[in-house]
């Protein structure tokens, strides 16, 4: 029986923020090696629960090597780097020979040092397995694709949903992929382009214009993939995978862009036709990628017009893009406004200390929220003092049985308190970071999400997958912070020149 290992290693980092990323965090979400992987992964909704049923179905053996995952923060610690890679190397080494590797990194995870971090260690796999075994894996669109990362590799196919809920299915096409290789029927030969260009965060929905126009090609090239799945010999040059890679603009390194992918068996002259035509459309239309930026007051006077529930998308405190999560600027905005039902999270764990102190019904005048120093000088941002009567408590923990953005089905945002004012603003806090994917962090504490007219989300898109189980209208909010939509307020030292929008 064939032999293919499974590695992931996922974190989206944003250099932008005071704080680094260390081995803690990997802890605290996900950190396994072996048969642990399996466990923690095999039934999610994400890439690796796809590689594992793929090559179930193929008659291969899966080898379990490593998964580690962290919620998108700051640039890893150069130590938490290093003894990742360490645990990488003595991991490969345990696994054995092995016909073929799977791979899922992310494809934007920066480290003080290296700010490529996913193409040098698909390198470092590619030297330890050689040039002759088959490396096949996944990449989230985020990513800012590397030349490293192509070349350490046969095949990367991105997802394709933003919010991602189909990582399953592309963990699924990467096994399929390394079966027919495997069995060699095909060939894979990889070539990307890499247009001079960054797709603001805003504009990046592939099943909306200005993004729709350019899956819709991908997959048109990627029609022959079905004929290639049949019996018989597959033509060289017969298109097998096309990803369209959107780019993180919140890291700051000259990998940072966008980029196309095209997979071909056996004609790397063929994918790099292709993948040019691919990133040359990009190009093309540059000048429609430019967002539209609705300031708060703005938002507010729109969503006041929709039909509700209405979800308020916060992108300057994007949680999954890295944010703080505690920002306060549409909560205070809601209050401010007197805005009856209306919701927000933040993260702060002072507040929910004072809160299990006071008890469910009892009262307290307390800071929430504004407290990481990435809103210093941003008074919109500033903590929010009000009076504050508690509505219940938890211990944070829910869990998501559907496809929600990022593939994840248990949830621990850490004790968790939901507060109240006399002006209509709920908020819920929570002792840790916890990204607005799944409408079970608002159901575990007995809060239906339905009854508010108005329901702040920190993110831009990945809020979506679940929130419009009750949301109709959707309105995104220009605010500030290190995941703002405004890239001109951000300020970049190590991209690429010339680089649109910045150089125009």
């Amino acid at each position: 029986m064939r032999r293919v290992g499974i590695i992931a290693l996922l974190q989206e980092s944003n250099t932008f923020l005071a704080g680094r990323t260390t081995l803690d965090h990997f802890r605290r979400d996900l950190l396994v090696t072996g048969p642990a992987v399996r466990a923690a992964l095999a039934d999610a909704h994400h890439e690796v629960g796809g590689f594992f049923a793929g090559l179930d179905r193929a008659g291969i053996e899966a080898v379990p090597i490593l998964a580690a995952r962290a919620l998108p923060f700051g640039s890893m610690t150069a130590a938490t780097f290093a003894e990742l890679m360490a645990m990488l190397e003595e991991a490969v080494a345990a696994a054995g020979p092995l016909d073929g590797v799977l791979v899922a990194p992310h494809g934007a995870t920066a480290s003080e040092g290296v700010p490529d971090v996913d193409g040098h260690w698909l390198g470092l796999v590619r030297g330890r397995v050689g040039p002759k075994v088959p490396i096949i894996g996944t990449i989230d669109p985020h990513a800012n694709l590397s030349a490293a990362m192509v070349d350490a590799t046969d095949a990367l196919v991105a997802y394709r949903t933003n919010p991602h809920v189909d990582q399953r299915d592309r963990g699924l096409e990467a096994a399929r992929l390394m079966a027919r290789t495997l069995a060699g029927d095909i060939r894979p030969t990889q070539a990307a382009a890499f247009p001079p260009m960054v797709i603001n965060i805003e504009c990046q929905n592939p099943a909306a214009f200005p993004c729709l126009p350019h899956y819709e090609a991908a997959a048109r090239l990627r029609a022959a993939v079905e004929r290639g799945d049949r019996a018989g010999p597959v033509p060289p040059g017969t298109v097998l995978s096309t990803s369209i890679v959107l780019g993180f603009p919140y890291a700051d390194v000259p990998e940072m862009g966008s980029a196309a992918i095209v997979v071909t068996h056996d004609d790397p002259a063929a994918a790099t036709r292709h993948a040019a035509t691919l990133g040359d459309g990009l190009w093309r239309d540059r000048e429609t990628f430019l967002p539209r930026l609705l300031a708060v007051a703005a938002a507010l006077d729109e969503a006041a017009t929709l039909p509700g529930p209405v979800c308020l998308l916060d992108m300057g405190d994007n949680v999954g893009g890295g944010s703080p999560a505690d920002g306060t600027v549409l909560a205070r905005a809601c209050h401010e406004r007197g805005l009856a039902r209306s919701f927000a999270c933040l993260c702060d764990e002072p507040a929910a200390r004072a809160a299990v102190a006071a008890g469910v019904g009892g009262r307290i005048h307390a800071v929430v929220g504004g407290r990481s120093p990435e809103w210093e000088g941003l008074p919109e941002a500033a903590p929010l003092v009000a009076d504050w009567r508690v509505v219940a408590l938890t211990d944070g923990r829910f869990t998501e049985r559907e496809p929600r953005h990022g593939g994840l089905t248990a949830f621990d945002q850490g004790p968790t308190a939901v507060l109240e004012t006399d002006r209509g603003l709920t908020v819920m806090v929570t002792s840790r970071r916890m990204a607005p994917f799944s409408l079970g962090q608002i159901r575990h504490a007995g809060i239906d999400p339905a009854s508010f007219r108005f329901l702040a989300a920190k993110g831009v898109h990945a809020p979506v997958a679940a929130y419009r189980e009750v949301c109709p209208s959707f309105v995104r909010v220009n605010t500030p912070g290190v995941t703002t939509a405004d890239l001109s307020r951000l300020s970049f030292s190590r991209r690429r020149r010339p680089l649109f929008p910045f150089e125009r």
